[in-house]
């Protein structure tokens, strides 16, 4: 069971594969409760009891273990910032383009310590690179996260890259979107797996793919090849010339170009 104090989980990624995604997961048999916030958990012998709120309702929920989910926060609350100057929000330290604080400039801060970026493992590594670079030789290198790739580990699994839909939209792109429910594709029906689908925003004037977003078997590993052409600035064409090995899933790329 999987209790979301939100509209629909996984915010952050396409809402039409996370409703695929979610609709496979309850095929599965695991309830997913949506507008649900929990308030506390009560342990009843060996069992819990899941105290939460469901639109204006109080519901229980019983249980054998329970798991905490809701995401992490920066370990930095015992340092005492305040008392070296250091500007910080909910996120993290605030810092400038070289990921140096703003407040103090004898401090830097990267990864989940840093109040900017994407909270991936992928941008933590990367900002080590980053402040390595400014300690030693002053501030010249900034972070580049563009076409960083995120994937949920799901059954299927879910992933992304670059632009959503709606953030594509508010930078003021134009651009066209590939969308398709691929779960009667041949890739997806060989490995007995039901659903599967992916979204391609693909800029009208550059051909450059802005966002990949991809849900179904093996998709945590394709997200890559996406991630690679955003970042490098590949044209869609390109990639969709590229001759990957049959009947891998990365064959099926060309298709969603």
């Amino acid at each position: 069971m999987i209790l979301h104090r939100g509209a629909r989980p996984l915010e952050h990624f396409d809402p039409d594969l996370v409703d695929l995604l979610v609709k496979r997961t309850r095929e599965v048999g695991i309830r997913v409760e949506v507008d649900t916030e929990v308030r506390g958990i009560e342990a009843l012998g060996a069992e819990l009891l899941v105290h939460a709120a469901q639109r204006g309702q109080d519901r229980r929920f019983e249980a054998d273990a329970a798991v905490h989910s809701a995401g992490r926060v920066p370990e930095i609350d015992d340092l005492d910032l305040e008392a070296a100057g250091v500007e910080r929000e909910t996120r993290g330290v605030i810092v400038n383009e070289f990921l140096q604080s703003v407040s103090n400039p004898n401090v830097y801060a990267g990864g989940d310590a840093a109040a900017s970026g994407p909270p991936l493992t992928p941008k933590a590594d990367h900002d080590v690179a980053v402040l390595v670079t400014n300690l030693l030789e002053g501030n010249h290198r900034t972070p580049n996260y563009d076409g960083i790739a995120s994937a949920v580990f799901s059954v299927p699994p879910l992933a992304s890259a670059g632009l959503t839909e709606t953030a594509a939209r508010a930078a003021g792109l134009r651009f066209h979107t590939n969308w398709r429910d691929t779960s009667a594709w041949f890739n997806t029906r060989r490995v007995g797996e039901t659903t599967s689908g992916f979204k391609v925003l693909i800029d009208e004037q550059t051909d450059r793919i802005i966002g990949a977003h991809l849900l179904g078997p093996h998709a945590d590993e394709m997200i890559n090849v996406f991630a690679v052409a955003i970042r490098l600035g590949i044209p869609a064409r390109d990639l969709k010339e590229t001759l990957f090995a049959y009947p891998t899933h990365g064959s099926d790329i060309r298709f969603m170009l």
